[in-house]
């Protein structure tokens, strides 16, 4: 059973990421987006953005990062091992893109048992050097409860 005194509780500030040509390369090759704005600077610049421009999902590997810090405080008791993804939300409030550095604050923001299941929901809001808001994530994460 996870700790529900750590709803409402805010995790400081990860080291910042800072976002690579080459990983939103990566990435948008992962996911198989072909779009120019993720692979030709030239592109890029021309329609207006400061670099490459990373695809929307590419905000979870800094959500990723950032929530390890809560997902394995051996107070919340929460058993990783049993942790299924339930859900994930992505609301941009500007595109990520190449040579932007993100800091990521995580929110706990609900814990509840359903089922005999435990389910934590997070919220991390990525900003960027400027303190502007660039992504807020949610994610629903299900840890499956022991079967008797």
């Amino acid at each position: 059973m996870m700790d529900s005194s750590f709803v409402g509780r805010c995790f400081p500030p990860a080291e910042p990421y800072v976002v690579g040509v080459e990983k939103v390369r990566e990435f948008a090759d992962a996911i198989g987006e072909r779009s120019p704005l993720c692979h030709d600077r030239t592109a890029a610049r021309a329609a207006g953005h400061r670099d490459l421009v990373a695809p929307p999902t590419f905000a979870i590997a800094v959500v990723a990062r950032a929530q390890e810090a809560v997902l394995f405080d051996p107070q919340l008791g929460l058993d990783f091992s049993r942790v299924v993804h339930g859900d994930q939300s992505f609301t941009h409030h500007r595109s990520i893109c190449a040579g932007d550095e993100l800091t990521a604050v995580v929110h706990i923001d609900a814990i509840r048992e359903m089922a005999g299941n435990d389910i934590i929901t997070l919220r991390t809001e990525l900003t960027a050097h400027d303190d502007v808001p660039v992504c807020t994530a949610v994610s629903t994460l299900v840890s499956r409860g022991v079967a008797s």
